[in-house]
């Protein structure tokens, strides 16, 4: 069960990735986990960078939903176009895009994609380091 929990939708411009990675790292740093801001907001980045270019229709939203519970942050954002999925790619040193993926699967503790009756969601988590034990 989420403790936190906050989603909010975007359209499917690239203006938009900038203004869900801020709020991403901003939602993070506010629950009391400013050490995973900045990985937080890599992370949202790349999955909605891969919605707005790969995922998204003309005049359909794409949505970003971030939640805290006691182990993990999770990220995880849904378009419309469930047909296609993610796949990580190696990227050749003068690709200008293709490592994505390769960025979150490096960040985040784990990730997938789920299939939606309309659409996916790619989903990834980051660990919460636990609260220190004072004896």
């Amino acid at each position: 069960m989420a403790v936190r929990h906050d989603k909010v939708n975007y359209p499917p411009y690239p203006r938009s990735v900038p203004l869900a990675r801020r709020r991403v790292a901003s939602l993070v740093a506010e629950w009391g986990h400013p050490e995973l801001a900045g990985d937080a907001a890599l992370v949202a980045g790349e999955l909605c960078g891969n919605a707005v270019l790969h995922g998204c229709l003309r005049d359909r939203l794409f949505r970003v939903e971030v939640s805290l519970d006691g182990r993990a942050v999770r990220i995880a954002v849904t378009d419309p176009r469930g047909e296609r999925l993610p796949v990580p790619r190696k990227a050749d040193p003068d690709d200008q895009f293709g490592r994505g993926l390769l960025i979150v699967d490096t960040v985040a503790a784990r990730w997938d994609v789920q299939t939606l009756t309309v659409g996916k969601a790619v989903w990834a988590e980051l660990d919460v380091a636990p609260a220190l034990v004072r004896t």
